[in-house]
């Protein structure tokens, strides 16, 4: 839902800093690389120690490559698979170190394995949420549903969460509490786009089955 709407306001707000990194001579692969590098610095650096809020500034400025670099290739027009294939790929890297780095503070400094245990199948579900869309039209299927808590989604409640959670070493009472209450509404949120996205994939797949079947059978 946010992929649909946030990404187009942004993408014309970064449009002018995508022409000027172009004038510059830097590549969209050069801006995924550097981006993922900040994004996992960000998130393996501060949030191990319970630095949320910093963590939370440092990757919000990288995390907004993920439209920029798009944005630059298509100025230049040298959109490429290659490109799309490397962004893809570390899209999912990046959001591996976060929900990583939210596990690794729970399992030491934050003393408490049922949020570990949470902030891992946030790390896991969100890859197979992933996955299940792209091996879906790999065999030929549009996987044609929106599902309720994707990458955007994922991102902006646990980023939110943890970037306020964070003022409370600034003296804030109470509001640590944000990014607990985060994580189980991504992990229920992404069981349920999962299972979305399977039942998705079920119906087109006996669908297409069937065209097929009666292809055949006219021939």
């Amino acid at each position: 839902m946010l992929n649909k709407y946030a990404r187009a306001f942004f993408t014309r707000v970064l449009t002018p800093f995508a022409a000027f990194l172009l004038r510059r001579g830097v590549s969209p692969d050069a801006v995924t690389l550097i981006g993922t590098a900040g994004v996992m610095a960000g998130a393996l650096v501060f949030f191990p120690r319970g630095e949320f809020f910093w963590g939370t500034i440092v990757i919000t400025l990288f995390v907004f490559s993920d439209l920029v670099d798009g944005n630059m290739a298509r100025q230049a027009g040298i959109s490429s698979r290659w490109g799309a294939f490397l962004d893809s790929t570390l899209d999912r890297v990046a959001d591996g170190a976060i929900f990583g780095g939210f596990a690794l503070w729970y399992a030491g400094q934050g003393d408490d394995n049922i949020l570990c245990a949470v902030a891992i199948f946030c790390l896991a579900s969100g890859q197979v949420v992933s996955y299940t869309k792209a091996r879906g039209e790999a065999i030929g299927l549009p996987v044609a549903v929106n599902g309720l808590v994707e990458r955007a989604e994922r991102l902006v409640i646990s980023l939110v969460a943890a970037g306020l959670a964070g003022l409370h070493k600034f003296g804030v009472p109470g509001i640590d509490v944000l990014l607990p209450i985060a994580l189980w509404i991504v992990a229920v949120g992404s069981l349920v786009t999962l299972a979305q996205r399977v039942v998705t994939v079920r119906r087109e797949s006996a669908e297409a089955d069937a065209a097929a079947a009666q292809g055949s059978e006219a021939v």
